[in-house]
């Protein structure tokens, strides 16, 4: 259980580094526009992204990984 959470870490972290590394500026210009959406639109893309990962993770349970 502990490998698979460290394994899922690891993922967004280099999910989230190759973002970074490759493409800083449009990094950048997103996060100006998350800045100029109102919070309950914020909290509504947080739960979507949150309910979308429940899925992935329980589709990926689903397949035996």
């Amino acid at each position: 259980m502990i490998a698979t959470g460290l394994l899922a870490l690891g993922l967004v972290l280099i999910v989230e580094g190759l973002a970074y590394a490759l493409a800083p500026s449009l990094i950048e210009r997103m996060l100006e526009a998350l800045r100029q959406l109102p919070e309950p639109a914020l909290r509504q893309i947080g739960l979507l992204a949150a309910v979308s990962g429940l899925l992935l993770v329980w589709a990926a349970y689903q397949l035996g990984l």
